[in-house]
């Protein structure tokens, strides 16, 4: 990592390996860590879901992610890691076209290392999904 852009966090995947779509396989980063809380679809100025889509709730949470972020002086590039709480695995499969979509236009087009687990509730009884982040910001 000598230059400015090298300096932000890169995907690492084994030789030979195929080119996941929509994340990797792992990432490297040098810098400050900025980590958030767990964000739900909801209105973070009300505490309130505003909807049952599933694709809505997760372009709300990518919202809220991207604030967190902000408020660190980090963003959607800075991302090395999503842990992602899901409470249906046909919504997310039914919804993944949308929920691409809103992530890229949200976040943007840097793809970390990302898990999906599959839960069955969370603590706000009408999210569907929650979303966990880490990113680095360079030195």
């Amino acid at each position: 990592m000598t230059d400015s852009a090298s300096s932000l966090p890169a995907p690492v995947s084994p030789p030979g390996w195929p080119r996941p779509s929509g994340f990797s396989d792992g990432m490297t980063a040098r810098g400050r860590l900025v980590v958030t809380a767990g964000q739900i679809g909801w209105n973070p100025l009300t505490m309130q879901v505003e909807t049952d889509d599933f694709a809505a709730q997760c372009a709300q949470a990518f919202r809220n992610v991207v604030a967190v972020l902000g408020a660190a002086g980090a963003s959607g590039e800075h991302l090395v890691r999503l842990t992602w709480y899901i409470t249906s695995r046909d919504e997310y499969t039914a919804s993944l076209r949308d929920v691409g979509r809103s992530y890229r236009d949200i976040v943007g087009r840097h793809f970390p290392a990302m898990a999906v687990v599959i839960v069955a509730g969370l603590v706000e009884p009408r999210a569907k999904v929650e979303i966990e982040a880490m990113a680095v910001v360079p030195d």
